[in-house]
């Protein structure tokens, strides 16, 4: 039983890899500009923080960005998960934050954070 337990955990890992590996940049920078860029933006501050640097920094951490306490207090750092997440509900991920929007498929949100991370330099 427990080398089943191991045997799904690794086709698990495997399958999240490749999902990861087929997120498309270039159709996450179109939905980017489409669906998140009347808040945000690459290089500066909106409605909300700017974006360029995003993958790998801590949340909150955009520099001259008024952000909610919450996201201040917080000790999420932006990475495949933590975006993910967020995306998907970012009340969940960090409740009292002022951000209410979503992205419904994963899909969508792994293009989006393909794009983020490789606008990063990651």
């Amino acid at each position: 039983m427990h080398r089943g337990h191991s045997l799904l955990a690794m086709a698990l890992l495997l399958a999240a890899a490749d999902h990861a590996a087929a997120a498309d940049a270039a159709h996450g920078q179109e939905l980017y500009e489409s669906r998140c860029g009347g808040c945000h933006s690459l290089d500066a501050n909106r409605v909300g923080p700017a974006h360029r640097g995003v993958y790998g920094r801590k949340a909150g951490s955009a520099p001259n960005f008024n952000y909610s306490t919450a996201v201040k207090g917080s000790t999420v750092v932006w990475e495949e998960k933590t975006l993910d997440a967020w995306l998907t509900n970012p009340q969940a991920l960090i409740p009292g934050q002022r951000m209410n929007f979503r992205v419904a498929t994963a899909e969508d949100r792994a293009d989006i954070i393909a794009y983020l991370r490789k606008e990063s330099g990651k």
